[in-house]
């Protein structure tokens, strides 16, 4: 103990509090980790990198953070519990000295309709209580603004009971203004569906006249249901129905008719569509029924509220001249302005708040959005840089923050600023933990964390730990690749014909006059906001020969898998069934070959109300996921499940000669060992693939298309220095095998070794939406005069 009296000089020791200054992690094997052990720093900056797959995702996010939200969920009662999300404790022996953790990933933002930015971050919340206490005319409190509520009155008799006595039904009102436009519920614009593409009016139903994909059959029942239902004449041409006969069948109400002896259900074609195909996630469609779904059905703004979801009312109450639609379809940064020549004393707290949340946006750099952005067409970076909006303001110290890759889809010109910020939050005495492969991000590290030295079962172990100039030194593969500088190139290749686009005005373009060269790389640049994704997916024609690879999630369930998703699966199903003389469905884990006690999953889940549930292997497959008897079954020696357990590169060999030879098979393989995907294994779920694996596992499925321009959107995001490289060659593979390549990209190496640059800008917003430059990198370079010249000049240079 120390005996140092209170007035005099503080003792030397260390206070017990001061000894815990490192988060220590030991034996993690979450995912691919190798029981690793690793002590982090708090309080200063750590950057974790390796290789896409190494298993960076798995220590920071599942290991770290993921412990830090179960323990706080802990402190809540069971009751609480019981409305939570339900964690399980991840593989590992120890982790001391964490703190509260705050994850501020790349997923999208949901993707409701409703759903816009200023609803996202309360902006529009404030902008709400603000219009319902100063604007003119006063139509009623803050829920008469949003364009979520809707407007309800009810009114009737209720009975109130009192202890034993019943006293008389009394009659009671009930009213509710609410802002939400009742043409489009709020969403701002309108679907038809254009009836033309469901059926062809000259014919009639027994002639075959509807045109939807599978219901061209006779004697498939939907079609039977209409044409036995009683209500339209099956042998009289559509456009002959009277006005009845067309109501009953485009809008009839469900009602049970008899067809060929069986109760069914006839309802109006109409609503039988709408729930057949459009409440349906577009992206779980087979691709013909997506395409068909995207034929038949237009969206247009709403005619009644012009787009902006609010009702008149809400539109008619003004501050300044303003309304609410107006002050959400503003620029933030213009909106901030605005903001500030408010001046009301009664709503001053209101009015610093909401200053503070607009400026948060302005130095994040998203200043060039409005509030009436949807969020689901944020893009990954677009929605981290917003999730990170309300932590900026914060007065929360000694938090952990973990960042995926904050850096992604940001011009090089915006990546300091977001150093910056990272920075601002350590010096206010957070941790911040941050995953990410740009030298310039590392660069500003108090700590570095090098995991591999492969990806898959090749990573998950720690190769470097130290200083940034430590890791320079490194034999490791980041540290060998951390100066890379691709160089230009030296001889381009020259365009014969050009994709011609006239007078683009989609979003923020301003009628945008360019011609995308054909049959080479080209780049489309500019700083974030500048109209990049508009022009490329606003004004190219999606036409069949445009195969269009964004950043939208891959959606699958944990029975989904890389062979499942890419289609590898059919052609290795027919092969084992050809060999054996047997069902291709047996080798299903979805099917007929599923093991019985755990339904083909390989796991038994058990469901432990508030406590995190448990997944235990299961006995009688041992995890196989297929029954006993489909395993008998062989293929050049092996049977379904040690086939699905191969890692791509062994597969491709495998299936690639020998007895098991299988064309099919082998030449997905190929592509996906192109993409650099060889060290995933086939039947790994895809739950457990990082962000740069899932868009990788997109680009090598759509290799396959027959498309001959390809679009690609930041294909860069998630992939490690020495991974670029190797998509370099692939994307000169593709325009060497005669497709046109058109990148959307702020990577200076994709720059570098393009053939052709369109630069967009200057700025962001109302300030971009201009071609500020088109031509060769090299005279990108020797022009420097825009933002993205100086950039590349510097990077070349160096």
């Amino acid at each position: 103990m120390s005996t140092a009296k209170r007035t005099g000089t503080p003792s030397p020791e260390l206070h017990a509090a001061d000894s815990h200054d490192l988060i220590r992690v030991h034996g993690a094997r979450v995912n691919n980790l190798k029981d690793i052990s690793i002590e982090i720093p708090k309080r200063r900056l750590t950057v974790f990198t390796g290789v896409s797959g190494s298993g960076k995702s798995s220590l920071v996010f599942d290991t770290i953070a993921a412990e830090s939200q179960r323990l706080i969920n802990e402190t809540y009662s069971a009751f609480v519990q019981g409305f939570m999300p339900t964690l399980a404790r991840p593989e590992v022996d120890v982790l001391d000295g964490l703190t509260t953790a705050i994850s501020v990933d790349q997923r999208r933002m949901g993707g409701d309709p409703r759903s816009t930015v200023g609803t996202a971050t309360d902006a529009n919340a404030m902008l709400r209580i603000l219009f319902s206490r100063l604007g003119k005319p006063h139509i009623g409190p803050p829920s008469a603004y949003s364009f979520n509520t809707a407007s309800v009155h009810a009114s009737g008799g209720i009975t109130v009971e009192r202890g034993a006595a019943k006293t008389k039904t009394v009659k009671a009102t009930f009213n509710r203004t609410g802002g939400m436009c009742t043409r489009c519920e709020g969403r701002g614009s309108v679907s038809d569906i254009d009836l033309t593409q469901l059926y062809d009016d000259s014919k009639s139903l027994a002639e075959g006249a509807f045109t939807i994909p599978g219901w061209k059959s006779d004697s498939q029942w939907t079609v039977q249901v209409y044409a036995q239902s009683g209500f339209v004449d099956p042998d009289k041409p559509i456009r002959q129905y009277t006005k009845k006969e067309l109501q009953a069948f485009l809008y009839g109400e469900p009602v049970k008719v008899k067809v060929n002896g069986v109760n069914l259900t006839y309802e109006g074609l109409i609503p039988k569509i709408q729930k057949s195909f459009l409440s349906k996630d577009k992206e779980s469609l087979q691709p013909h029924i997506r395409a068909f779904v995207e034929r038949a059905v237009t969206f247009t703004v709403c005619p009644e509220c012009d787009g902006t979801r609010l009702t008149g009312g809400a539109r008619s109450s003004k501050i300044n001249r303003k309304s609410i639609a107006d002050a959400c379809a503003m620029e933030i940064r213009d909106l901030a302005e605005w903001v500030r020549g408010v001046k009301e004393p009664s709503v001053a707290p209101l009015l610093t708040a909401l200053q503070q949340t607009l400026d948060s946006f302005v130095q994040i750099g998203l200043g060039y959005l409005s509030l009436d952005r949807a969020s689901g067409t944020l893009s990954g970076g677009e929605a981290q840089r917003v999730k990170m909006i309300r932590h900026l303001g914060s007065s929360l110290t000694d938090v952990t923050y973990v960042f995926d890759e904050p850096t992604a889809g940001l011009h090089p010109h915006d990546i300091q600023r977001m150093n910056n910020l990272l920075l601002q939050l350590r010096d206010k005495g957070n941790t911040v933990l941050v995953v990410e492969h740009k030298p310039e991000v590392i660069a500003i590290a108090d700590h570095v964390v090098d995991l591999g030295p492969g990806a898959g079962t090749a990573g998950g172990t720690v190769c470097f730990e130290g200083t940034v100039e430590g890791l320079q030194a490194s034999d490791t593969i980041t540290g060998r690749h951390l100066d890379d500088r691709a160089s230009l190139k030296e001889e381009v290749r020259k365009s014969t014909r050009a994709l011609e686009i006239r007078g683009a005005t989609a979003n923020n373009l301003q009628g945008v006059d360019v011609d995308i060269p054909l049959g080479v790389l080209s780049v489309i640049t500019g700083v974030a906001g500048s109209g990049k994704s508009s022009l490329v997916h606003g004004s190219i024609p999606t036409d069949e020969g445009v195969v269009s690879i964004d950043q939208s999630p891959i959606r699958g369930s944990r029975r989904s898998n890389p062979a499942t998703y890419t289609g590898l699966l059919d052609p290795i199903r027919k092969a084992f069934a050809k060999a054996n003389d047997v069902k291709p469905a047996l080798f299903s884990a979805n099917s007929e070959g599923a093991c019985p006690t755990c339904n083909g999953a390989g796991v038994i889940y058990s469901d432990l109300g508030m406590m995190a549930g448990t997944a235990t292997t299961c006995e009688d497959c041992g995890g196989k996921r297929f029954d006993a008897s489909v395993l008998e079954y062989r293929l050049g020696g092996r049977d379904i499940s040690e086939v699905l357990a191969m890692p791509v590169t062994e597969a491709e060999e495998f299936f690639g000669a020998g007895e098991a030879h299988t064309p099919a098979a082998h030449k997905i393989l190929e592509r996906l060992a192109d993409v650099g995907l060889g060290y995933l294994t086939i039947g790994q779920p895809l739950t457990t693939l990082s962000g740069g694996e899932r868009q990788r596992l997109k680009l090598a499925t759509h290799m396959g298309d027959k498309g001959g321009v390809y679009v690609l959107d930041e294909p860069t995001t998630g992939l490690h220095l020495a991974d670029v490289e190797q998509l370099l060659g692939l994307l000169d593979r593709l325009v060497d095998s005669g497709k046109s390549v058109i990148v959307i990209e702020h990577h200076q190496a994709v720059m570098a070794h393009a053939d052709w640059i369109i630069d967009l800008g200057p700025g962001a917003g109302h300030d971009g939406g201009r071609l500020v430059f088109e031509g060769t990198p090299a005279d990108l370079v020797a022009a420097r005069s825009t933002l993205t010249g100086e950039h590349l000049a510097a990077y070349v240079g160096g």
